[in-house]
């Protein structure tokens, strides 16, 4: 699959997941105008506020996603799509398969 096509499918998905998570959070919001409004004492489990609080944190992450891939396409579009921003080596095709929006190789990925 060429790159475009790659970050095109990685864009449609994280969009997918975006969407069913603010589905999750309007449920979670939901559910708590027809529960007590005292869930910090509930027995059952995980607290409403948690909950919200989750699905936010996964939609946060979703779109910091959406952004790495908007910087994929800006690479892509300046011929830089595929070198590494710490070594300027190539990052590799099966690191790009897994990662269409990786900026490091595997080697630098994994340094600090």
């Amino acid at each position: 699959m060429d790159p475009s096509a790659r970050l095109t499918a990685e864009r449609d998905r994280t969009l997918r997941r975006l969407a069913a998570l603010s589905d999750d959070f309007d449920e979670v919001v939901a559910a708590s105008r027809d529960t007590n409004a005292d869930d910090e004492h509930d027995p059952e489990g995980a607290t409403i506020a948690f909950e919200r609080s989750q699905v936010g944190a996964l939609a946060a992450a979703a779109r910091a996603h959406l952004a790495e891939i908007d910087a994929a396409e800006q690479r892509l579009a300046a011929g830089t799509y595929g070198v590494c921003e710490r070594c300027r080596e190539a990052i590799g095709g099966e690191r790009l398969a897994v990662r269409p929006a990786a900026r490091r190789c595997v080697r630098c990925a994994g340094r600090r």
